[in-house]
């Protein structure tokens, strides 16, 4: 609704006190946090380290046994492929465990 000068009346008090509570709370826990771009990229790199080095262990393994042996089974192949699924097994565990760490914090306890 609108006044005859098209303006919208004033909101009621306690909205207006439920907002700005609501700001300053929000304020608040940013405060609290502020580096929360670094953590999020520290992730990233620390799931990025927990599939590459498997996987480069799987391959290194890998080559060393291929010089040793003369057969026509690829090592390097499969032990790349086992170090990949190694890598990406450990960084789903991480990100699960820091979701569920991230829930706590929020008090969101609904899965």
């Amino acid at each position: 609704m609108s006044d005859q000068k098209g303006r919208k009346p004033a909101p009621p008090a306690a909205t207006l006190a439920n907002r700005i509570g609501g700001q300053a709370r929000r304020k608040l826990e940013a405060q609290r946090r502020p580096a929360q771009v670094w953590l999020g990229l520290g992730m990233m790199g620390l799931i990025g380290w927990s599939v590459v080095t498997p996987t480069l262990l799987g391959a290194a393994a890998g080559v060393w046994l291929d010089q040793g042996s003369a057969g026509s089974f690829s090592w390097t192949l499969a032990l790349l492929l086992a170090g990949l699924m190694v890598g990406c097994v450990n960084a789903w565990y991480w990100v699960v465990k820091e979701d569920k760490a991230m829930r706590e914090d929020r008090g969101d306890h609904d899965v």
